[in-house]
């Protein structure tokens, strides 16, 4: 009987070794393939790395050229500018806002023209027919453009201008505070470019209310579209 047990004893401790030694050749190969992953990643990071790099580097070798040619264009831009003026008239371009006043001498050379029902209204004679151009054609297009403010006298402008100041104090805007108030919809006596006669409102007669839907009216579409063909700018307050 203790023979057996010895040897039944000596059978288990095999066992036990068999299974650790399989364990611990387990844990090895792990530890190796571990290993490998680790170098492999590395491997990769510094490739991806030393890519990235080398895109940097291309981008900017390939913006200095870019901007290598494009020095000498630059340089010479207010040259080719001024030989592409010459000769052109620019008595017309000039910039009218609250930094920008008109000269308190100012007096444009007016013409009065007359629309389809018999309204007149003054604008600078140099632009006046270039306008009227413009509004034919567009109403041949389908709009109905209304003409509905062109130029105005300083005095008329002062008008405007207090005339809301009142509103607003009416309202309840502090006195002190109307006039600044006032001026963000209301342009300040002598930075309005009415008084230049270069401007004009101009609405779709279908629709007369001066809001965020006038645009979509088939009048304001083609102005938006060609004004700038009769040498407009489209300008929303």
């Amino acid at each position: 009987m203790k023979t057996k047990e010895k040897k039944k004893a000596h059978y288990g401790l095999l066992v036990l070794l068999f299974l650790l030694l399989g364990l611990g050749i387990q844990v090895g190969l792990g530890y190796q393939r571990l290993s490998r992953g680790e170098a492999r990643s590395a491997r990769l990071l510094e490739q991806l790395s030393l890519s990235a790099r080398t895109a940097a580097e291309n981008e900017t070798q390939r913006r200095g050229g870019l901007w290598q040619e494009a020095a000498p264009r630059l340089t010479r831009l207010p040259e080719l500018r001024q030989a592409a003026r010459a000769g052109e008239d620019l008595s017309l371009l000039m910039l009218v806002n609250a930094e920008h006043p008109l000269p308190e001498d100012y007096a444009p050379e007016l013409v009065q023209v007359a629309d389809k029902d018999g309204r007149t209204y003054d604008l600078d004679a140099r632009c006046a027919q270039a306008f009227w151009d413009m509004m034919d054609d567009c109403a041949a297009a389908g709009g109905e453009p209304y003409i509905c403010s062109g130029f105005r006298l300083r005095r008329d402008q002062e008008e405007l201008f207090q005339d809301k100041i009142k509103r607003l104090v009416k309202e309840g805007t502090d006195p002190a505070l109307a006039p600044e108030e006032a001026a963000k919809t209301v342009a300040v006596p002598g930075t309005s470019e009415h008084e230049s006669g270069l401007a004009a409102d101009l609405i779709d007669e279908s629709y007369p209310y001066l809001d965020e839907l006038q645009e979509q009216t088939p009048t304001q579409i083609w102005l938006m579209h060609n004004s700038w063909r009769y040498g407009f700018i489209l300008r929303h307050l």
